[in-house]
């Protein structure tokens, strides 16, 4: 996992350890939505910033929704156990995986690295989110 956070991240294929690279990750269930969502869905998010350029992926997966996906985001800023706005959203079409790339403002940037930011994932049947984990800083 690291080894292909690395690559996301740069890119390449030679690992180089790089001051400027975050690493986060989160699973997502029901559980952590806000009520809470009797749900089998679980899902996980890892994604890279680079504190120089603010440049953000990530990669996303899921399983087990009551329907298909019918929006997925960032929301921020929040604690656990609190809901914001969208701070990010995530384009294009939402399969059982994504990945997307965005450069993030200063203020996203201080948000997420401050673990103020959570990921979300929507169905017709949850249309305020069917699964949700709180991003984590990893390194």
């Amino acid at each position: 996992m690291v080894a292909g956070l690395a690559l996301l991240a740069g890119g390449c294929t030679t690992m180089q350890k790089d001051a400027n690279l975050v690493t986060f990750s989160t699973q997502m269930t029901g559980m952590n939505e806000v009520p809470p969502v009797s749900t089998a869905a679980t899902g996980r998010v890892d994604a890279v910033l680079n504190r120089e350029t603010r440049l953000f992926r990530w990669k996303a997966t899921w399983t087990g929704l009551s329907g298909g996906a019918t929006a997925a985001h960032f929301h921020g800023p929040a604690a656990v156990g609190a809901n914001a706005r969208v701070a990010l959203g995530w384009q294009g079409a939402l399969g059982t995986a994504h990945e997307g790339q965005a450069t993030l403002t200063p203020e996203q940037m201080a948000d997420l690295m401050a673990g103020r930011w959570y990921a979300n994932v929507h169905t017709v049947a949850h249309p305020a989110g069917e699964i949700r984990g709180q991003m984590t800083v990893r390194n």
